[in-house]
């Protein structure tokens, strides 16, 4: 994931966040004041325990925010006819004034006298005034990125052991206050004086005759639709920085989850964070003798996290031992500890973890509810979720549902289960049909001696870049503005965001060299660096920096995560692995529409409970995740009243981030649809190209892309066509 999390891949972060911020003012998390309680009771146990003794949650619905005295009609039209005595009627005046006043306040001063003295009359004065302020945003966009970027660094890239301070820089943003401050010193009336507002409706129905430097007007004055005081953004980076750090350190040592008479099914040393590499893991374990004993644990592992009656003790701590069927802790052996086990740990305890989950979901929540009011334009976090992506959600939901609803379900299910010669289950929502039977302990032992360190991947940049098609000149030009640095977490992708800096890649590197797991998500994460490189500072607006949405990004990524073994020198196979190839995209698709559509439920259903407790909010969730699953996933893979949908980290760190995987799965698809059968030469001109598209309408971006606007059609018509081409068996 871009400054946060991949397809294989952790958490975003810093800069998703600031580009929120920056471009919708949207936000999430803040710590509140309690006033009232409630309760709830507690998520049925499994197996017939006694369900956990919850203590409950305190919350406050957000404050009406205190509106600041606004400019009078009497202003506003004295504005405009000071404007026209003095420069003549002009189209745009009145469009100018009005978006100005509509955020200028009493205390701002004299709204015509300062409509007179910034008005651009001509468009000499305009292209000035547009170069200048797509500069200094530049320069604003990347030293704060920057600056952030310093404050976290411990936090973020394994340095070694943390000083306290290190929990208080994370939580340090200087984005936050700035568009505040760029009200304050009226640089942002400016701006919305002379550069026009528009909706989405607009830029779906006009977007396609703008120039680009008409759409890099629309981004610029975009920045500018809403005046959210500045605590209220340091609020939700506050909340984001808290979960961010929680989910970092929620590592499970699977050496110490035990099977069923005590086994230790997993070896000593192996650390899986949570989601990410355990699920990875379970896909890993097909090509494993035992692997269904061990898909199974980690399946009963995953339901007590989403549940939360994993036992507190367990979380990132070795010194224990655990059975996640009967939830039993016991002291570890001295003689299984690993020499690198973490101190000062939780003794062994049977104690659940408390709601922790979910009272980071309430901050973030929190603090979008106090950022409502002052977002007309999209008035909840929903809103300001499918505005940035520039999506309606109700076209977003549409495609999950079409997704789901397919009946080539059940048809790529049969096939699964006539592979593996068994009845499906729920963990089998993340079978692998592309990959090849190699067992993941072959790949780790590749990549652990081919990377023993981030310097050694960095190093080797350029080589992978022309494997997968980039000249050996940009290949260099490409590596030497990557950074590579080693993750405390799963590992991420951190754009520049002014030229002059570097984008970072952050993987995970174990003390015996990166594992398998690790270097595909470092693949992906490379994927983003270079879309990050060529949108930055190969782009004609750097106000178009980037790409349509999260969605597209992540696409590109997937494109790169794909050709991951071919990279290690493993021939991608075909014949029949080509139609695996497009089962594989359906299935992947598939999979993670149940979860986004939990999430976007589950954010209905905060907005329409306000007020209610983690410990409600941890039951709702799970009781959304039960209800999905039963609806369209337990008619093939069975386990009726599973939660396993409500697993993802994103929802945590990244709220209402998962819909853009989705998203991506399609684009990626769509892309590669449209590149199959060309050269790796072409792949690398290719991705250049449609990644210096920029940060234009989604269906836009895609039609110059491929040809087709963003859609489902491609891979279910291509899922059809693979199933009807599936050889025969005897």
């Amino acid at each position: 994931m871009q400054h946060t999390i991949a397809a294989s891949a952790r958490d975003t972060t810093g800069a998703v966040r600031i580009l929120v911020a920056l471009v919708v003012a949207a936000a999430c998390g803040s710590t509140t004041t309690p006033v009232s309680e409630l309760r709830t009771q507690a998520p049925a146990a499994a197996d017939g325990e006694s369900p956990p003794v919850v203590a409950p949650v305190p919350t406050v619905p957000a404050a009406a925010p205190v509106v600041a005295p606004r400019v009078t009609v009497a202003a506003i039209a004295d504005a405009k006819a000071k404007l026209v005595a003095k420069y003549g009627a002009h189209d745009d005046i009145s469009r100018g004034v009005d978006q100005v006043a509509a955020l200028w306040r009493a205390s701002d001063g004299d709204l015509a006298a300062f409509c007179v003295a910034q008005y651009a009359a001509d468009a000499k004065t305009r292209d000035a005034l547009f170069a200048r302020m797509e500069a200094i945003d530049e320069q604003i966009r990347g030293h704060d990125l920057e600056i952030g970027r310093a404050a976290r660094w411990n936090s973020e890239v394994d340095t070694g052991p943390m000083l306290a301070v290190e929990e208080l820089l994370t939580t340090y943003d200087p984005s936050t206050h700035v568009i505040d401050d760029l009200f304050t010193s009226k640089v942002a009336f400016a701006v919305l004086l002379n550069f026009p507002l528009t909706t989405l409706a607009d830029r779906i129905r006009e977007g396609a005759r703008y120039s680009r430097r008409e759409w890099a007007e629309v981004r610029l004055a975009s920045k500018f639709e809403a005046r959210v005081p500045g605590e209220l953004e340091q609020a939700a980076s506050t909340a984001g920085a808290n979960a961010d750090r929680y989910i970092a350190g929620y590592n499970l040592w699977m050496h110490h989850v035990l099977g069923e008479g005590g086994a230790r099914r997993f070896p000593s040393g192996k650390r899986l964070i949570s989601h990410w590499n355990l699920r990875d893991e379970l896909k890993a374990n097909y090509a494993d003798k035992d692997g269904l004993a061990k898909q199974r644990t980690i399946a009963k592992l995953m339901e007590r996290i989403v549940t939360q009656t994993i036992p507190a003790a367990v979380i990132d701590n070795p010194t224990v031992d655990w059975d996640p069927v009967t939830n039993k802790v016991t002291a570890a052996p001295a003689a299984e500890i690993e020499a690198d086990a973490p101190k000062d740990r939780l003794p062994a305890s049977e104690t659940r973890e408390p709601d922790r989950r979910f009272e980071l979901v309430l901050a973030h929540f929190h603090a979008a509810r106090a950022i409502d009011p002052y977002s007309p334009v999209a008035p909840t976090y929903l809103d300001r979720a499918f505005e940035g992506a520039e999506l309606p959600e109700a076209r977003v939901r549409a495609m999950l549902v079409e997704i789901l609803e397919s009946p080539l379900g059940a048809d790529v299910a049969q096939e699964i289960q006539t592979k593996l010669g068994r009845p499906l289950e729920p963990h089998d929502l993340w079978f692998p049909l592309a990959a090849p039977a190699t067992a993941e302990a072959e790949l780790d032992a590749v990549t652990r001696k081919k990377y023993p360190s981030a310097d050694a991947f960095a190093k080797d940049i350029p080589r992978i870049l022309r494997d997968l098609g980039f000249s050996p000149a940009r290949a260099t030009y490409l590596a030497e503005h990557i950074q590579v640095d080693p993750s405390r977490g799963a590992g991420h992708a951190m754009e520049a965001e002014r030229r002059g800096d570097k984008a970072h890649l952050r993987t995970r590197i174990e003390a015996h060299g990166m594992d398998y797991k690790g270097y595909n998500i470092a693949v992906h994460e490379l994927g983003h660096n270079i879309e990050q490189t060529f949108s930055l500072y190969d782009i004609d607006h750097t106000l178009l920096q980037g790409v349509p949405n999260i969605a597209f990004t992540e696409a590109l990524a997937f494109l790169f995560q794909a050709r991951d073994r071919e990279l290690l020198g493993r021939p991608r196979p075909h014949g029949d692995a080509d139609r695996l190839r497009v089962l594989d995209a359906f299935w992947g698709t598939r999979e993670i529409a149940g979860s986004a559509l939990v999430e976007i439920d589950v954010w209905h259903w905060l907005y329409d409970h306000p007020n209610a407790t983690a410990t409600q909010l941890r039951d709702a969730t799970v009781e959304t995740a039960r209800k999905v699953w039963d609806q369209y996933y337990a008619p093939i893979l069975g386990g009726k009243g599973t939660a396993l949908l409500g697993i993802y980290s994103h929802t945590i760190a990244s709220p209402l981030y998962l819909f853009n995987y989705v998203l991506g799965h399609l684009i990626a698809f769509q892309v590669e649809q449209h590149l199959a059968g060309k050269d790796k030469a072409t792949f690398g001109k290719e991705f250049e190209r449609v990644a210096r598209l920029g940060r234009i309408l989604p269906d836009l971006w895609m039609e110059q892309a491929t040809g087709k606007p963003v859609g489902t059609a491609s891979l279910l018509e291509a899922t059809k066509r693979a199933l009807d081409q599936r050889p025969a068996h005897p």
